[in-house]
């Protein structure tokens, strides 16, 4: 995916287990020398500096970037926590490069722990987490679920000229319920039933797409880029 043509390459992580600041710039520490620069975006504080990665404390809203400046982007359970996808959908359009990427893999707003993190108050979340799965209280966001279905991410990548590459629902592993053998028995049938019944695939814990942005406005940048 990460190749010397590459130029830019950007990655965002938000409210992973042990993250302030840590996740998006390990993911993007094996690409170093594969792309002509690596940033990191994350909106708490980064713990440590890495040599060939540019690290910024911002919002995916806001990313600071220059217009037309980034091939690739992508993001892990970050979408879920979008309070305003318009702004988030419209930075993307416009600092990706003609042609260019956004990958998300974000929480499907119809999974069970979605729909319960709904009905649960935002204040609740973190020591729920906590007592669940032993994530840090500090490393968990308030969720919005605003862009976390295909109609909703087909209808955000439309209006800022956007295309749906690919669109994919993907299965979670049941951790919210280890605390409880039973539950978590349950819950693992539960995952291996809408596994394998195809019209079930829609309530799966993950979804996984890719926007692309039209090359039609690629102009004499195209024609700067060097071949693969």
């Amino acid at each position: 995916m990460v190749s010397p043509s590459l130029r830019h390459a950007a990655a965002s992580r938000r409210g992973a287990p042990g993250c302030r600041g840590g996740a998006g710039r390990r993911r993007l520490r094996p690409f170093r020398g594969k792309a002509r620069r690596l940033i990191g975006i994350d909106v708490v504080p980064f713990s440590e500096k890495v040599d060939g990665i540019e690290l910024r404390q911002r919002d995916l809203a806001d990313t600071g970037l220059a217009d037309e400046s980034v091939d690739l982007m992508y993001s892990q359970a970050v979408v879920e926590h979008v309070q305003e996808p318009d702004k988030v959908f419209a930075e993307i359009a416009r600092v990706l490069v003609p042609g260019g990427a956004y990958i998300a893999l974000t929480a499907n707003k119809w999974d069970y722990a979605s729909l319960l993190a709904r009905l649960i108050p935002n204040r609740f979340h973190p020591w729920i987490v906590r007592h669940t799965e032993g994530r840090p209280e500090e490393d968990v966001f308030p969720t919005a679920y605003k862009a976390n279905t295909r109609r909703d991410v087909a209808r955000h990548a439309r209006r800022h000229g956007l295309e749906v590459a690919e669109f994919r629902y993907v299965g979670q592993y049941p951790s919210y319920f280890m605390f409880n053998g039973g539950l978590f028995f349950l819950a693992t049938l539960y995952q291996k039933l809408i596994e394998r019944a195809r019209p079930l695939h829609c309530l799966q814990g993950w979804i996984f797409f890719v926007l692309r942005k039209p090359e039609g406005a690629a102009g004499e940048r195209n024609s700067a880029r060097p071949a693969a």
